[in-house]
C-alpha cells in the first residue's frame, strides 16, 4: 500500500507534545552532527599532532574552518528560500560532506585535509540551517510545545554529537585517522538514506519556493546553476581556508553584507513583523558572544584536554580528549528533555521565564562553567596536569547553560522571522555562530603561550588565566541581558 503524503493541516493538528516527523528528522540530524562534532573534535589535535601546527596557529586556523562552516549555512539558508527548498537542499548538503571525508581519508595529508575540508564546509552550508527551519514548520504559530519540540530535537543533535566525538577522535588518535575521517562518510550516508526514505512524511514543508507561474524548465536551470556553483567556489574557499589571515576579509564583508540583505528583505514586512526582526537580531548579537567562549571546546580546550588533564576519571583510566569532546553532549541527553519537560509544566502555570531571561541565566552559567575551569589550575602538580574531574565539572555546567540558549535559540528563529525568510533567518542565527568560532579561535590563540615546546605548567597558567577573563565576561553578558529583557520582549510582540 503507498505511502499518503500529509497535508501541512494534518502534521500540525498532532496529538501528545511531539510530531511524529520529528523523530525522522532527529535521526537525520544525529547522524549529521556525528560527523560535524567527530570533525570539530578532531581539527586541533590532528592540525598540531599531524601537520606540525603549535598551538597559536592551530586556535586561529580552527577558527577560521569552523567560522566558514557556519558562515556557509546563511549562504545555504538564502538558496533554500530562494532556490532549492529546504528538502533538495538538505540532499546535496548531505552528498558533499560524503564527499569531503571520503577525500581526507583517501588522502590524510595537509592538501587533502584542506580540500576535504572545503567540501564539509559547503555540505554542512547547504544541509545545517534547513532541518532546523523543518523542525520549526511542524507547529503552529503559538503552539507551546514548540520548545519541548527543539529540546528533543536538541538532544539528537547531542546523541550524535556524543557518539561521533567520543569515537573518533578514539579512532583517529589510537587507530588510523584515515578510519576516523571516512566515518563521516559512512554516517552521512545513513543520515541521506534515512531522509530519502521517510521525506514523503513531510508532505508540503521544504518543498520548492517558486510558485505554479515559474516554469519547471526555469527551476531545473536554477536549481542545476546552485550545485554547480558551489562547487566551483571550492577552490575559493580552499584559498580562504588555507590562509587563516583571510578569514579577517572574509568575516569584515559577510556580516555586514547580510545585513544590508536582511534589510533589503525587510521592506517587504510590517511594523510589527519588523519588530521582531530586530528582537531576533538582539538574540543573535548575543550569541555571538556566547558561542566564542562556548566553543573553546575544540580549540583551546581540546588542547588543554590533550596536554594539560591526568588521563583518569574517578580511578578509571579515560583520554581526556574523549571526555572533552563528549561529555557536555552526554549531559544534554540526559538532561535536554527534562528541561523541556520543565518549560512545558512552567508554561501551563504561567510561570515560565521568557525568553531573554533565559539567554541571561545561559549566559551566568557559562561564566560559572569557566570559573570552574579555572578553578582546575589548584589542582595541578609540578608536571602540568590537573584533575578530569573538575573539568568534567565544568562542562556539567556549561550544558544547562547551552540548554537554556541554543534549543530555544532554534525556536525563537522560526517564531519571530516571517516565513517567507525563515531560511535567511536561519542562516543568520549559524552566522552568528560563525562570528562566535571566529572569536573563538582569536580567543584561544591569545591565551596559547608563543613557544609551542613551552612546559605544561606554563600552558596550564596561560590557558586557565584566560578562562577566569571569560568567566568575568559571561556574567557581565548576562546582566546585560537581564537589563534590556523589557525592551526586548515588547518588540517580540507576544513571542514568549
Amino acid at each position: 500500500m503507498s505511502q499518503v503524503t500529509p497535508t501541512l493541516e494534518q502534521i500540525r493538528n498532532f496529538e501528545g507534545k511531539y510530531p511524529k516527523q520529528l523523530w525522522s528528522l532527529f535521526t537525520i540530524e544525529m547522524w549529521e552532527r556525528f560527523c560535524f562534532y567527530g570533525m570539530r573534535g578532531m581539527l586541533t589535535v590532528f592540525m598540531v599532532t599531524q601537520l606540525g601546527l603549535g598551538d597559536k596557529e592551530a586556535n586561529l586556523q580552527y577558527g577560521a574552518i569552523q567560522a566558514f562552516v557556519y558562515a556557509f549555512t546563511f549562504i545555504g539558508g538564502v538558496f533554500a528560500d530562494k532556490i532549492l527548498g529546504f528538502q533538495k537542499s538538505l540532499i546535496w548538503g548531505a552528498a558533499t560532506m560524503i564527499a569531503g571525508g571520503l577525500v581526507i581519508a583517501l588522502s590524510p595529508s595537509e592538501t587533502g585535509f584542506y580540500i576535504g575540508t572545503c567540501f564539509s564546509i559547503v555540505g554542512t552550508g547547504f544541509f545545517k540551517p534547513n532541518i532546523s527551519t523543518m523542525v520549526g514548520q511542524l507547529y503552529h504559530e503559538g503552539d507551546s510545545r514548540r520548545n519541548a519540540g527543539f529540546s528533543l530535537f536538541y538532544s539528537g543533535i547531542n546523541l550524535g554529537a556524543l557518539l561521533g566525538g567520543a569515537l573518533m577522535i578514539w579512532v583517529g588518535k589510537n587507530h588510523s585517522w584515515s578510519i576516523a575521517f571516512a566515518l563521516v562518510s559512512v554516517a552521512m550516508t545513513i543520515s541521506l538514506i534515512t531522509f530519502l526514505a521517510t521525506r514523503k512524511n513531510l508532505g508540503p514543508i521544504g518543498l520548492s519556493p517558486f510558485g505554479p507561474e515559474v516554469p519547471v524548465t526555469k527551476r531545473k536551470m536554477l536549481e542545476v546553476a546552485t550545485y554547480l556553483g558551489s562547487l566551483l567556489c571550492l577552490p575559493l574557499v580552499f584559498v580562504l581556508v588555507k590562509n587563516s589571515r583571510y578569514t579577517d576579509l572574509f568575516m569584515y564583508i559577510i556580516g555586514p553584507a547580510t545585513l544590508v540583505w536582511l534589510g533589503w528583505e525587510m521592506r517587504k514586512f510590517n511594523r510589527e513583523q519588523n519588530k521582531r526582526i530586530g528582537a531576533a537580531l538582539v538574540f543573535i548579537f548575543f550569541s555571538v558572544l556566547f558561542w566564542a567562549f562556548f566553543e573553546q571546546s575544540g580549540g583551546s580546550l581540546s588542547l588543554f584536554a590533550l596536554n594539560n588533564l591526568k588521563p583518569s576519571l574517578f580511578g578509571l583510566g579515560m583520554d581526556p580528549n574523549v571526555i572533552n569532546n563528549s561529555s557536555n553532549s552526554l549531559f544534554v541527553i540526559l538532561f535536554a528533555p527534562l528541561v523541556g519537560i520543565v518549560w512545558v509544566w512552567l508554561a501551563k502555570r504561567k510561570a515560565e521565564p521568557n525568553s531573554v531571561v533565559k539567554f541571561g541565566l545561559g549566559f551566568f552559567l557559562l561564566g560559572l562553567a569557566f570559573m570552574v575551569f579555572a578553578w582546575t589550575k589548584a589542582f595541578a602538580g609540578p608536571d602540568g596536569l590537573t584533575s578530569l574531574e573538575v573539568f568534567t565539572l565544568g562542562y556539567f555546567v556549561i550544558t544547562f547553560g547551552e540548554l537554556c540558549l541554543s534549543p530555544i535559540g532554534l525556536s525563537l528563529m522560526t517564531q519571530l522571522a516571517p516565513t517567507s525568510i525563515q531560511g535567511l533567518m536561519m542562516g543568520m542565527w549559524f552566522l552568528a555562530s560563525a562570528y562566535g568560532q571566529y572569536v573563538a579561535g582569536l580567543l584561544g590563540a591569545g591565551m596559547s603561550t608563543a613557544d609551542p615546546n613551552a612546559a605544561a605548567l606554563v600552558k596550564l597558567g596561560a590557558y586557565t588565566d584566560g578562562y577566569k577573563q571569560l568567566g568575568i565576561y559571561a556574567l557581565i553578558a548576562g546582566v546585560a541581558l537581564v537589563a534590556i529583557s523589557p525592551l526586548v520582549r515588547r518588540l517580540m510582540k507576544g513571542v514568549h
